[in-house]
């Protein structure tokens, strides 16, 4: 199954409050990890928890980010609100890894109080850092940090697009939870925005050349490393105010 089905699925599943539906996105050996709640559950025991979760009403749950994935493993952002209209609602993401048509571990983590900005910076009660027992102390994070910035300014780790978090943190040889923690803490962004942020740079480069008047917005959305134009357009709309194609135009000199 590709990773797009897979999600698409996923989210229809949660959408409909249909929990075998989410639990048969697990192997049959697979777990869903609750991050904040401390939890595991097998596909019978995910089940049970939410059936009675979906009985106490309706939510609505959309993507909030690009699906970011390799070769058995994807990544995303997400946000789930109340369909009745009251103040509950948060943000969330979920590490996926997947073994043929299921996944073997669903990795959810979310914050009910606050919107979170990282894929692992979720929290304690009293809104304690979920990652504040990590063991990174300050200069293991300044050593990431300098590690992460070395591989995105000389090497343009960026420009990959099937990067993503687990695969960065093979490259800097550290734990995922550690990445996150030196990007959301060291960066003051969310892994998403902290790629995003590379390839924007990159692509108003390439904007701002004269031999890049001819050349298509798609051509530059995947010349800095995003899957879709979609993807590429919410990016550079939000870190720019403008969209690819009208910040290449207020470059374009008047003509009188």
């Amino acid at each position: 199954m590709r990773a797009i089905d897979f999600v698409d699925s996923y989210f229809d599943a949660w959408n409909h409050s249909d929990a075998k539906g989410v639990a048969d996105h697990l192997a049959i050996n697979g777990t869903y990890c609750d991050i904040p709640t401390h939890q595991q559950f097998s596909r019978d025991e995910l089940i049970t928890n939410l059936a009675g979760f979906f009985a106490s009403q309706d939510r609505r749950y959309e993507l909030t980010s690009e699906v970011l994935c390799s070769d058995n493993s994807l990544a995303f952002q997400y946000r789930m609100s109340s369909i009745n209209l009251n103040s509950e609602s948060w943000s969330g993401a979920e590490f996926i890894v997947l073994k043929g048509d299921g996944a073997v571990r669903i990795t959810d983590y979310y914050d009910p109080m606050h919107s979170i900005t990282s894929l692992a910076a979720v929290t304690d009660d009293i809104g304690a850092p979920k990652y504040a027992k990590s063991g990174l102390d300050d200069q293991q994070l300044e050593n990431y940090k300098r590690q992460l910035a070395d591989l995105m300014d000389k090497h343009k780790a960026y420009l990959d697009p099937d990067l993503t978090l687990p695969r960065l943190a093979a490259m800097v040889d550290c734990s995922v939870n550690h990445l996150s923690q030196a990007v959301n803490s060291g960066f003051k962004m969310s892994f998403f925005d902290f790629l995003n942020s590379y390839r924007i740079t990159e692509a108003k480069s390439i904007l701002l050349r004269n031999d890049a008047v001819s050349q298509s917005i798609l051509d530059v959305s995947f010349a800095v490393g995003f899957n879709s134009n979609s993807a590429f357009y919410a990016a550079f709309k939000k870190a720019t105010g403008q969209t690819p194609a009208q910040f290449r135009r207020s470059l374009q000199p008047l003509t009188l």
